[in-house]
Protein backbone atom coordinates (compact mmCIF):
# COMPACT_ATOMS: atom_id res chain seq x y z
CA UNK A 1 0.00 0.00 0.00
CA UNK A 2 1.25 3.73 -0.86
CA UNK A 3 2.26 6.37 1.72
CA UNK A 4 0.42 8.60 2.19
CA UNK A 5 1.51 12.01 0.90
CA UNK A 6 0.98 15.41 3.58
CA UNK A 7 -0.28 18.31 1.95
CA UNK A 8 3.26 19.87 1.60
CA UNK A 9 4.25 16.72 -0.20
CA UNK A 10 1.51 16.35 -2.77
CA UNK A 11 2.20 20.45 -3.81
CA UNK A 12 5.89 19.77 -4.05
CA UNK A 13 5.42 16.95 -6.26
CA UNK A 14 2.52 18.58 -8.19
CA UNK A 15 4.44 21.49 -8.70
CA UNK A 16 8.00 19.25 -9.86
CA UNK A 17 5.81 17.23 -12.19
CA UNK A 18 4.32 20.37 -13.73
CA UNK A 19 8.38 21.77 -14.11
CA UNK A 20 9.12 18.44 -15.48
CA UNK A 21 6.58 19.04 -18.57
CA UNK A 22 7.46 22.81 -18.64
CA UNK A 23 11.09 21.83 -19.05
CA UNK A 24 10.46 18.96 -21.47
CA UNK A 25 8.97 20.53 -23.89
CA UNK A 26 11.69 23.04 -24.64
CA UNK A 27 13.65 20.18 -25.15
CA UNK A 28 11.85 19.39 -28.08
CA UNK A 29 13.08 21.71 -30.67
CA UNK A 30 16.60 20.43 -30.20
CA UNK A 31 15.69 17.30 -31.31
CA UNK A 32 13.37 18.29 -33.89
CA UNK A 33 16.73 20.31 -35.49
CA UNK A 34 18.65 17.51 -35.50
CA UNK A 35 16.15 15.41 -37.10
CA UNK A 36 15.74 13.39 -34.01
CA UNK A 37 11.95 13.26 -34.66
CA UNK A 38 10.82 9.75 -32.58
CA UNK A 39 12.59 11.17 -29.82
CA UNK A 40 10.34 14.76 -30.28
CA UNK A 41 7.66 12.58 -30.38
CA UNK A 42 8.81 10.79 -27.55
CA UNK A 43 9.67 14.29 -25.36
CA UNK A 44 5.70 15.65 -26.33
CA UNK A 45 4.25 12.81 -24.81
CA UNK A 46 6.11 12.56 -21.76
CA UNK A 47 6.02 16.28 -21.41
CA UNK A 48 1.99 15.27 -21.68
CA UNK A 49 2.28 12.37 -19.72
CA UNK A 50 4.17 14.73 -16.62
CA UNK A 51 1.24 17.49 -16.42
CA UNK A 52 -1.37 14.46 -16.54
CA UNK A 53 0.73 12.88 -13.32
CA UNK A 54 0.84 16.44 -11.95
CA UNK A 55 -3.13 16.86 -12.17
CA UNK A 56 -3.75 13.17 -10.66
CA UNK A 57 -1.59 13.53 -8.00
CA UNK A 58 -3.15 16.53 -7.20
CA UNK A 59 -6.59 15.26 -6.75
CA UNK A 60 -5.67 12.03 -5.04
CA UNK A 61 -6.30 9.54 -7.88
CA UNK A 62 -3.22 6.59 -8.07
CA UNK A 63 -1.97 5.06 -11.05
CA UNK A 64 0.99 2.68 -11.88
CA UNK A 65 1.30 2.32 -15.36
CA UNK A 66 1.07 4.71 -18.47
CA UNK A 67 -1.83 3.05 -19.61
CA UNK A 68 -3.63 3.72 -16.26
CA UNK A 69 -2.70 7.42 -16.06
CA UNK A 70 -4.60 7.34 -19.85
CA UNK A 71 -7.36 5.88 -18.38
CA UNK A 72 -7.66 7.95 -14.97
CA UNK A 73 -7.70 10.94 -17.33
CA UNK A 74 -10.71 9.80 -19.59
CA UNK A 75 -12.37 8.92 -16.44
CA UNK A 76 -11.96 11.58 -14.13
CA UNK A 77 -11.39 14.60 -16.49
CA UNK A 78 -12.64 13.99 -19.83
CA UNK A 79 -15.71 12.38 -19.64
CA UNK A 80 -17.04 14.69 -16.89
CA UNK A 81 -16.40 17.72 -18.97
CA UNK A 82 -12.97 18.91 -16.96
CA UNK A 83 -11.18 18.32 -19.94
CA UNK A 84 -12.53 18.87 -23.80
CA UNK A 85 -12.58 15.45 -25.72
CA UNK A 86 -10.21 16.92 -27.91
CA UNK A 87 -7.55 17.26 -25.87
CA UNK A 88 -8.40 13.79 -24.61
CA UNK A 89 -8.32 12.16 -28.14
CA UNK A 90 -4.48 14.18 -28.25
CA UNK A 91 -3.38 12.82 -25.12
CA UNK A 92 -4.20 9.06 -26.44
CA UNK A 93 -3.17 9.67 -29.53
CA UNK A 94 0.56 11.07 -28.64
CA UNK A 95 0.36 7.91 -26.27
CA UNK A 96 0.03 5.50 -29.41
CA UNK A 97 2.65 7.47 -31.44
CA UNK A 98 5.00 7.54 -28.96
CA UNK A 99 4.60 3.84 -28.40
CA UNK A 100 5.41 2.74 -31.78
CA UNK A 101 8.21 5.17 -32.22
CA UNK A 102 9.74 3.62 -29.11
CA UNK A 103 9.17 0.53 -29.88
CA UNK A 104 7.64 -0.43 -33.38
CA UNK A 105 10.29 -1.72 -35.95
CA UNK A 106 10.97 0.76 -38.99
CA UNK A 107 8.54 3.39 -37.72
CA UNK A 108 9.95 6.78 -37.83
CA UNK A 109 8.26 9.87 -37.22
CA UNK A 110 9.08 13.26 -40.06
CA UNK A 111 9.06 16.63 -39.84
CA UNK A 112 5.88 17.09 -40.45
CA UNK A 113 4.58 14.72 -37.60
CA UNK A 114 6.77 16.67 -35.07
CA UNK A 115 5.21 20.31 -36.41
CA UNK A 116 1.82 19.16 -36.40
CA UNK A 117 1.81 17.66 -32.68
CA UNK A 118 3.94 19.89 -31.14
CA UNK A 119 1.42 23.09 -30.67
CA UNK A 120 -1.25 20.48 -29.57
CA UNK A 121 1.63 19.17 -27.24
CA UNK A 122 2.25 22.81 -26.08
CA UNK A 123 -1.56 23.77 -25.74
CA UNK A 124 -2.10 20.21 -23.78
CA UNK A 125 0.69 20.55 -21.12
CA UNK A 126 -0.89 24.25 -20.99
CA UNK A 127 -4.37 23.00 -20.11
CA UNK A 128 -3.20 20.91 -17.58
CA UNK A 129 -1.07 23.68 -16.12
CA UNK A 130 -4.00 25.60 -15.78
CA UNK A 131 -5.89 23.16 -13.83
CA UNK A 132 -3.01 22.62 -11.54
CA UNK A 133 -2.46 26.13 -10.85
CA UNK A 134 -6.05 26.70 -9.95
CA UNK A 135 -5.83 23.76 -7.93
CA UNK A 136 -2.36 25.11 -5.81
CA UNK A 137 -4.41 28.31 -5.05
CA UNK A 138 -6.95 26.56 -3.93
CA UNK A 139 -4.67 24.72 -1.98
CA UNK A 140 -2.93 28.39 -0.50
CA UNK A 141 -6.38 29.64 0.19
CA UNK A 142 -6.93 26.44 2.08
CA UNK A 143 -4.32 27.94 5.08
Amino acid sequence: MAKQLTDKQRIDIVRYRIQNAKDTLAEIAIHRENGFYNTAVNRMYYACYYSVCALLIANGIETKTHEGVRQKLGQHFVITGKLSPELGRFYSRIFTKRSTGDYDDFISHDLDTVDNLYPKAQLFVSTIEQMVKEWLLNQESLK
